[in-house]
Order: C-alpha cells, then structure tokens, then sequence
C-alpha cells in the first residue's frame, strides 16, 4: 500500500509541476502578446511641401472671401446710413459696385490656378468653392455701377446678397482635416491656415509698387479755389466732396477710398493715382495723388 500511495504521489506532483510549467509560459507569451499589442503606433508622415502650399492656398481665398463678406456688409450699412452725414450714397455705392466685383473675380483666379492636391475629399471642396464663386461671378457680370445713379441701397443690397453667399461648402477644410491626418499636417503647417493671418499687402503689391496711401499730398498749384478750374485748366485739391464747373462741364466730385465723378449723365470712379477720367472731348481729370486727407486732381481740356 506504501509503495502506490508514493506512486500516485509522485505522479500527482509530476502532473502539477507539468501544468505549472505550462501555465508559467504561457502566461509569458500574454504577457508578450500585451507588450506587442501596446507598441506606439506608427506616426503620420511630414505632409508634402505641394500639399501645404495647396491648403495654404485654400485658406487664403477663404479668408478673403470672408473679409469680403464682413466689408460689405459694412458697406451696404455705410450707405443705407449715408444720409446722415457720410459721403453721398450714390458715389459711395459706385465705389462699392465697381470695387467688389474685382475681388471675387481675383478670388476666382487664384482657386482656378489650384491644381488637384490628390486627396479626393479635398479636391470635392475646390470644385464645391469654385462651383459656387463661378456662380457670382457670372451674376455679377451683369452688374453696372451706372446702376447706383437710380438705386444705390437697392443696387449694393443685391450684390451684397452674392456675396454673403460665398460661405464655405460644408464639409469645409479644417472639417476634412479631422479625417485626414496628412490635411491635418498640412493645415498646421500653413501660415495661411494660422489664426489671425493676414495677407501681406506689400508682397503682393511688389511687382507694381504703389505711392504711399498716407504720405503727405503734393501741394495743388490752386489749393481749394475750384473757380480757376473755370476754363478747363486747374490742379484743385478736393478733401470730402465738390461741385467744380470746367470748361463748362458741370463735375460732383467725391474723395473717399476712391475718386469719383459725377455729371448729369454719366458717373465715373477711379482707384487712385495716375487715373484719368474723360467727358468726351470737353474735359479731362487726372488724379494726380491721393491719401486718407484727399484728393489732387488736374482739370485740362483734351
């Protein structure tokens, strides 16, 4: 009886230290298979330079559209309110109508000279916002600054109504980077994209340098005595607004962002120095210079 008894003993032990042997390794392989499991994972790769660019460039035609939008609705409040003080609403609404379309023309250009960023989502987005700027400016073709003569609240109204339409398609380009981690990169890496950007004007102005907005004018040979513009010659300076006759043309002359002119017939803007407005072949005024304090200007008969 001693000698099974120890037999099954000894064979019962052998079991457990088998099993125990078992169990300690394949605790180790769990525990190998958690620490596989727990690696760091793989990072997203730097995005291309092409790609950063492309989002930059996005950003930048979404912040000036959304610039545009803020200012003309300023604008358009500017001239419902122009009867109370501020410049003539009719001359403002021709600086209004003849500056904006301009923008979202330069707008169009630059989402036109995007090439395809090769992420699909993001290339729907371009076609979205060209879609709809495309739009705009088809409509806005169609728009005259003549128009203010007869309606200048319901002219700039009409075209603010456009432009408070070029809102950015959804899902837009920070929507499309939570998705994406190469859009994402790339979004971080745009200066364009970066809170509070704004573009820089000089740069862009580099190629055609323009005369410096707020230096001092040039002395007008006349000054402000608009009477000498009599016979169709003058250099007067115009700070707000004034009736000037020359050379028996009758002129509503209004300084503000822009120089413009006005006579029973026609209305005529202009953006700055070295413009030139012609009433056929009576009377023709160039703008000799201009800041935030006026306008020089020079009456001579053609």
């Amino acid at each position: 009886m001693f000698k099974r008894r120890s037999v099954a003993v000894a064979a019962a032990g052998l079991v457990l230290a088998v099993g125990g042997c078992g169990g300690g390794d394949g605790t180790d392989e769990k525990a190998d298979a958690s620490d596989k499991g727990s690696a760091e994972p793989t990072r997203t790769r730097p995005p291309s330079k092409e790609l950063v660019e492309w989002v930059g460039g996005m950003c930048e035609s979404t912040t000036a559209l959304k610039n545009l939008r803020t200012d003309s609705a300023a604008d358009l409040k500017e001239i419902r309110n122009s009867d109370e003080g501020g410049l003539p609403a009719q001359a403002l609404a021709v600086s209004y109508l003849s500056g904006t379309p301009m923008t979202v023309e330069d707008v169009e250009s630059d989402l036109e000279a995007l090439d395809q960023s090769g992420v699909p989502a993001a290339d729907r987005l371009l076609d979205a916002w060209l879609k709809k700027v495309n739009r705009v400016v088809t409509e806005l073709d169609e728009v005259s600054p003549s128009a203010a003569i007869d309606d200048a609240e319901g002219s700039t109204a009409g075209v603010d109504k456009l432009v408070q339409s070029l809102t950015p398609p959804k899902p837009d380009l920070p929507a499309l980077g939570k998705k994406d981690p190469q859009l994402a990169a790339a979004y971080q890496k745009a200066e364009q994209c970066a809170p509070g950007w704004k573009p820089d004007e000089e740069a862009e102005g580099a190629d055609s340098p323009a005369p410096d907005p707020t230096g001092p004018l040039p002395k007008a040979a006349d000054g402000g005595n608009f009477e000498a513009c009599s016979d169709g010659a003058c250099e007067v300076l115009v700070t707000s607004t004034a009736n000037i006759t020359a050379n028996g043309v009758n002129v509503h002359v209004t300084v503000g962002n822009s120089v413009t002119f006005q006579t029973p017939s026609t209305i005529m803007n202009l953006g700055g120095q070295g413009g030139v407005a012609k009433f056929g072949d009576d009377l023709k005024v160039t703008v000799v210079a201009q800041n935030q304090n006026g306008a020089v200007l020079e009456f001579t008969i053609p």
